[in-house]
């Protein structure tokens, strides 16, 4: 994986964090916490897929890694839902 495919990715984990973001109504951070958020959020939708045994919807492919984005989207708005949560309850 090169650095242009790295960056890619990055960008597309990015606007899956702002979108599982805008989904939730809470917003966790910047633009570099949106694309965390969308890389753990693929990892947490993709789970669920699997555990569910539902598809994968729609991936990009970069460099030989993919990211589902359907399930990052839907992965970074759960993800995010529950530390909306859990900063209320301890605020």
């Amino acid at each position: 994986m090169t650095l242009i495919d790295f960056l890619i990715l990055a960008l597309v984990a990015a606007i899956c964090g702002m979108i599982g973001q805008s989904l939730a109504g809470y917003s966790v951070g910047g633009c570099l916490v949106s694309a965390v958020i969308g890389y753990v959020g693929a990892f947490v939708g993709l789970w669920l897929a699997r555990q569910l045994g539902l598809p994968e919807l729609f991936t990009v492919s970069v460099g030989g890694s993919t990211i589902p984005i359907v399930w990052s989207i839907i992965g970074s708005a759960l993800l995010v839902a529950g530390l909306a949560v859990l900063r209320r309850a301890t605020a």
